[in-house]
């Protein structure tokens, strides 16, 4: 379970035992580094961030903390121990033997799977790259960092993947993960949410908590595959994807520990006066939520797909925990309700469960989602404020699937395009609320100091103060 690190590129699988193989990864290498200087964090080339390093895949004891240049950072190959005994728990190759290697049949499906989702990763770094320009605190800027090389290291594991398994064809979906950009006109990231921009620490808050968090639910449902690499791979990778998600969740926290105390200090709730102190006021608050939600949901695809069937079927992708549902794991002839419209209305519809794979996984979202917003309201309450968030309806702000452009606001309501038009700048941030918000994201970079928007952590990295030098500056 132990790494190697005394190889040019950093593994547990082997690697120098497969020359072909080493070779062309190490010819991959370069064009990474060129991608992390062109389109990574900006201006943090020589800045020695306090990193944590995989030292192994074994969940006791995985990591190492130490300064670490950001350009030097050890990116590798990472896979959790094999099990010669495992079996496929799901579909119809269910209680056959994982495969060690891709079968002929399933071949196009899975390298779909593997590069829509090695896509993300860089997307997300592209996303993010101004962000250490203007980070609230040191703290927060090394988290910032943590989770760009950390979306770096599973572009590795993807690209791995690809070389080993799909030949010269993942070779060459391993070089065109380098040449699409997020945002970009001609050549953007696969999926929506990853063309967004994120333009301010409360967006980056928000994502890590939302859009880092459907990544956890499609990487468990990857855990699943019968084909063992993929799931070997996406295992550890959730290992490492959960401090992102607590980079988010915590963040939204002490953004709204800061505006309730600003709140109570004023004895107000107007966001006029909430914002000339500034703070971030609950409405902003729940518009950006709103938006990264909706935003998010749209990421587990059509309502109703035949893909998402054929991947189930042929099991190459399961369900989140597949091993904790009680039903026969086949699915065949049993169903599941997805919304739809019919006469402007939303209305509720039976259809095979194995067609509605989609919405069975975003609704385990949903549900993992809502808890969290839970969490953030005992902020709120703590504090004797009122005001709750609240987790918009599943149909609000659609992109796509059946509820794709119809007009509903976040309690559920279907509207006209007139009240739609009317009530826009409620529900979703408006230009006033992006300029606001960028108003405050000013640069504080001195050890223990925190943005007058944003409340210090209750406590710091690897049991380090809060007034630890996170980051110290070349």
């Amino acid at each position: 379970m132990a790494i190697d690190y005394s190889q040019k590129i950093p593994n547990n699988v082997n690697l120098a035992d497969d020359r072909t193989l080493q070779r062309a990864l190490e010819q991959w290498q370069p064009n990474f580094i060129h991608w992390w200087d062109d389109v990574g964090p900006e201006n943090s080339t020589n800045n020695e961030v306090y990193l944590r390093t995989a030292t192994s895949v074994d969940p006791q004891g995985w990591a190492h903390f130490d300064y670490v240049k950001m350009r030097d950072y050890r990116w590798g190959i990472f896979l959790n121990p094999a099990d010669p005994e495992r079996k496929v728990d799901f579909g119809d190759h269910k209680g056959e033997k994982a495969w060690q290697d891709v079968p002929g049949e399933h071949r196009a499906n899975l390298r779909r799977i593997i590069v829509t989702q090695g896509d993300t990763e860089p997307a997300s770094v592209e996303q993010q790259r101004h962000l250490g320009l203007t980070a609230p605190s040191l703290y927060d800027l090394r988290n910032l960092f943590q989770v760009n090389v950390e979306e770096g290291r599973h572009l590795w594991a993807m690209v791995y993947l690809l070389q080993k398994y799909f030949g010269r064809d993942g070779r060459e979906e391993a070089a065109a993960l380098l040449e699409r950009t997020s945002g970009d006109a001609n050549n953007p990231r696969i999926l929506g949410a990853f063309n967004e921009k994120t333009p301010d620490w409360l967006a980056f808050f928000m994502f890590t908590y939302f859009t880092d968090r459907d990544g956890k639910f499609q990487l468990a449902a990857l855990a699943e595959s019968a084909f063992d690499p993929l799931a070997r791979t996406t295992k550890f990778m959730l290992t490492e994807e959960a401090h992102h998600m607590f980079v988010g969740e915590s963040g939204v926290s002490r953004v709204l520990q800061r505006t309730a105390q600003v709140m109570n200090e004023l004895k107000t709730d107007d966001p006029a006066l909430v914002r000339a102190a500034g703070a971030i006021d609950l409405g902003t608050i729940q518009r950006y939520l709103n938006f990264h939600y909706s935003v998010t949901i749209d990421l587990f695809g059509a309502d109703q797909s035949s893909n998402a069937a054929t991947f189930y079927s042929s099991g190459l992708k399961g369900r989140y925990e597949e091993g904790k549902r009680a039903d026969d794991h086949v699915l065949k002839g049993q169903t599941y309700k997805v919304l739809e419209v019919q006469n402007g209305q939303l209305v509720e519809k039976e259809v095979p469960m194995l067609n509605a794979l989609n919405e069975v996984l975003r609704d385990d979202f949903i549900k993992d989602s809502v808890a969290g917003v839970g969490r953030w309201n005992k902020v709120l309450e703590k504090a004797g404020i009122a005001t709750r968030l609240t987790v918009p309806h599943k149909a609000f702000n659609r992109k796509i699937g059946a509820l794709a452009g119809i007009k509903l606001s976040p309690d559920g309501r279907v509207v006209s395009e007139e009240e739609w038009k009317l009530k826009e700048k409620e529900w979703l941030p408006s230009p006033d609320d992006f300029a606001f918000v960028a108003s405050l994201m000013r640069p504080v970079l001195e050890p223990g100091k925190y943005a007058a928007w944003i409340a210090p952590p209750a406590m710091g990295i690897n049991k380090n103060p809060v007034d630890f030098e996170y980051v110290r500056f070349g």
